[in-house]
């Protein structure tokens, strides 16, 4: 019975027109989906930014505000709301259209939920960072830049599963038009919020929240008013609260996925502090962090385009074709790290520059940089075997991998060379690399092992369990 749920593809060959209709179908999400990432990252960029030029404790304070704040909160509610791209991805594929908006408005409400606590602990940011010991001026503005960013918080609550709403249905070009615009505009607002009212650093926090408000509410309008998302369109109704259960499932493993990478490197920023010349080896760490994470958003959204297509396919029973998706992502990833990493490598003597003008910490980064080329060899292969990862709707055996790759390897590895070996900044790099490429290997293994019949056959069946389920309940 679940036999004839699945085409048999499984044992067709990969011919080249196959493969290249698959590239440009990953190649069409990919594109879009780095500008969309890219942007919505770069508005916290521009923030720090253009706060930094009012001094050196304003530049300080926004930093660890928007660090803290990534850790505690956006990269929870960005992991969360990850674990849509299974459930709707896949419902997508089965043509569970209504299921899909059901399950957007299920997610947007437990994230707001989630937000609550979170938003909670940043309103009394300023008293935990001086209870551990930071210093009480740049605690005090960094609390109010924490403060001020609440909204953003909600904001991005509701944007992150609109952007999982509109990329399972390949509907990148309101992302596309909106995050560019957005950031588009939140450059002179944020200059203007900073130095041309009494807001001084903290506008530069309202800036981004006003910037995302502005994003969710262009992509709230377009869901509701467009008829390109008619048929996935659902009303708003007590049905939201019986997807509750499932939405988590997948949630809280994608979240715990994401933010144990996340957490562990910036554990690597709190372990520079602890070297012989803190301040030197804590702004090339944090060079080459910011390096490696903008660069990522290239890899990330090419994980998104490769966990599209799996769901997608997997979700209407074509093992064949997932397969074929996971080989045209891996291809896009390899050639993309190729040219990125040696373009870097090119640049390793003034790419330093983009962010000081001491030369000491100039001629650090360079020594870095072919450790930071490697770092993003290893992100791109990671990013995309995670998005891989999420399509199949495996994200618990994520979090085995990245817990035992960055917490029994990697950040016990990068201790013992920093401060054993006397490595300095170069052993900590070494160790968490080591646990990035520990990551790889275990997530390529589990991905070559994946049987993508019995993958179609589970999610198909998955689909048809929850459908009945849902049409029990209706009656």
């Amino acid at each position: 019975m679940e036999e004839s749920l699945v085409k048999k593809h499984e044992q067709e060959r990969v011919t080249w027109g196959v493969y290249s209709e698959e590239m440009r179908r990953v190649c069409h999400i990919a594109g879009p989906m780095v500008a969309v990432v890219s942007s919505q990252y770069l508005l916290q960029v521009v923030s720090t930014m253009i706060v930094g030029h009012l001094g050196e404790l304003y530049l300080s304070s926004a930093a660890l505000a928007i660090s803290l704040s990534g850790v505690t909160g956006f990269s929870l509610l960005m992991g969360m709301a990850s674990g849509l791209e299974t459930i709707c991805g896949q419902a997508y594929g089965g043509q569970q259209y209504q299921r899909i908006g059901i399950q957007t408005y299920t997610a947007i409400f437990s994230l707001i939920l989630v937000s609550i606590p979170v938003s909670l602990l940043w309103i009394n940011m300023e008293t935990i960072l001086v209870f551990i010991g930071q210093d009480p001026l740049i605690s005090h503005e960094a609390g109010k830049f924490t403060i001020w960013l609440v909204p953003a918080l909600f904001a991005y609550a509701i944007l992150q599963p609109l952007v999982r709403y509109f990329q399972i249905q390949s509907l990148l070009l309101p992302m596309f038009a909106s995050s560019c615009v957005t950031l588009i505009i939140h450059v002179p607002l944020c200059w203007a919020l900073v130095f041309k009212t009494s807001l001084s650093n903290v506008g530069g926090a309202l800036a981004v929240s006003i910037s995302i408000w502005s994003n969710v509410i262009f992509l709230v309008l377009y869901m509701r008013y467009s008829s390109a998302c008619a048929k996935t369109r659902a009303p708003i109704s007590m049905e939201l609260f019986k997807g509750m259960w499932e939405f988590f499932r997948f949630a809280i493993p994608s979240a715990v996925m994401v933010c144990l990478e996340w957490w562990s490197y910036e554990l690597l920023v709190l372990l520079s502090g602890l070297l012989p010349n803190p301040q030197l080896e804590t702004s090339v760490l944090s060079v080459c962090l910011n390096t490696i994470a903008t660069l990522y958003t290239i890899p990330f959204g090419i994980g998104a385009a490769a966990s599209t297509r799996v769901s997608n396919e997997l979700g209407a029973g074509n093992s064949h074709a997932a397969r074929v998706a996971v080989l045209a992502a891996m291809s896009l990833a390899v050639i993309e790290t190729s040219i990125v990493s040696a373009t870097l490598f090119a640049c390793r003597n003034v790419f330093g520059y983009i962010f000081s003008n001491e030369k000491e910490v100039v001629d650090y980064v360079t020594a870095m940089a072919p450790l930071v080329c490697i770092s993003v060899i290893l992100d791109s292969i990671q990013g995309v075997l995670t998005g891989i990862a999420r399509g199949c709707g495996w994200q618990h055996l994520g979090v085995y991998v990245n817990l035992g790759a960055f917490y029994l390897c990697g950040i016990p590895m990068a201790a013992l060379l920093a401060f054993l070996v006397r490595l300095g900044g170069k052993g900590l790099w070494i160790g968490i690399q080591s646990g990035a490429f520990v990551q790889c290997i275990l997530l390529s293994i589990i991905t070559g092992c994946i049987n993508w019949e019995k993958q179609a056959i589970k999610a198909r069946k998955r689909l048809f369990d929850e459908k009945i389920s849902a049409d029990n309940i209706l009656v």
